[in-house]
């Protein structure tokens, strides 16, 4: 689907994004556990590089063949979070705080991409939208600024870590396998 030539509908999103959303599944799920004291650093560091990478690559996949930088800046912004965190799980980073500055950026990421969702984006010429609204994009980028939110404060110290583990764990199905497997398998989001 071409960006600027049609816009971004329900079918439009994510040729590339979908799959993505299914694979940081893999790293969302691992972080959890080991939040709630099951796992090592090491091993969950390594799938949460692994992931970051493809999201990344996700990201310029969906940006360059795609056609579409709007999915792909969010991509881009949670797929650098995903490999500071990466960083800081396998170097043994005890202060966690700059990894939280990185979640910061990206859930406000999140939030300018929910408002643009919910409203849709700025009417062009002719009446056309690049980017229409859509209310579960809206929903699910609201969640990922909630969980980056939370993880900011946790770096800092200010929310539970096992809080912020069941999060991770319910937001895999909410944000992640409902929105990827309904759109493959549907063609549409669920609302």
């Amino acid at each position: 689907m071409g960006w600027v030539n049609q816009p971004l509908t329900h079918k439009g999103v994510g040729k590339m994004a979908m799959p993505v959303l299914i694979a940081i599944g893999a790293m969302w799920l691992p972080i959890a556990i080991f939040f709630l004291g099951k796992g090592e650093a090491k091993g969950t560091g390594a799938i949460t590089g692994f992931v970051g990478a493809v999201t990344v690559l996700g990201a310029i996949i969906q940006a360059t063949v795609f056609k579409d930088p709007f999915v792909a800046g969010l991509l881009f912004a949670h797929g650098i979070f995903y490999c500071s965190v990466c960083y800081a799980l396998l170097s043994g980073l005890e202060d966690l705080r700059s990894v939280g500055n990185v979640a910061l950026y990206t859930a406000l990421v999140s939030v300018i991409y929910m408002v643009i969702f919910f409203t849709g984006g700025p009417v062009q010429e002719g009446g056309k939208m690049l980017v229409v609204k859509s209310n579960y994009l809206a929903f699910a980028c609201a969640g990922y600024a909630v969980l980056t939110f939370m993880v900011w404060l946790n770096s800092y110290g200010k929310f539970p870590t096992n809080v912020l583990a069941w999060s991770l764990i319910v937001w895999v199905v909410f944000g992640l396998w409902v929105p990827a497997f309904y759109m493959m398998t549907a063609g549409t989001l669920p609302f």
